[in-house]
């Protein structure tokens, strides 16, 4: 695996944050996952509390060095879809006002 993908903090206060089988896997990279926004399309394992805060302390998905960040590059492409195409539809409506 290339350097980029991976760190492995082990002197981290907080490691591990999440229960795994194999820490030596332990990808600390996304030590606070970027698709925390995305809601119910992080593809996730997550739960919502009664107050309505997205719960992620199930997840492992950003953590597990054969795939995680292989998925969060994915999402992150839709990401910059979706602020591109908000962009664009906006600027094409105050076009459409003039």
């Amino acid at each position: 695996m290339n350097n980029y993908k991976f760190i492995h903090h082990k002197e981290c206060e907080f490691f591990p944050c999440h229960e795994m089988k194999n820490l030596e896997d332990f990808n600390c990279m996304f030590c606070y996952c970027p698709l925390y926004m995305m809601g119910e399309e992080c593809g996730g394992n997550f739960k919502y509390t009664p107050h309505g805060i997205k719960d992620c302390s199930n997840c492992n998905l950003p953590h597990i060095k054969e795939v995680g960040y292989a998925h969060i590059q994915k999402k992150m492409l839709d990401v910059i879809e979706r602020v591109q195409k908000e962009y664009l539809d906006k600027k094409k409506e105050e076009e459409s006002k003039k």
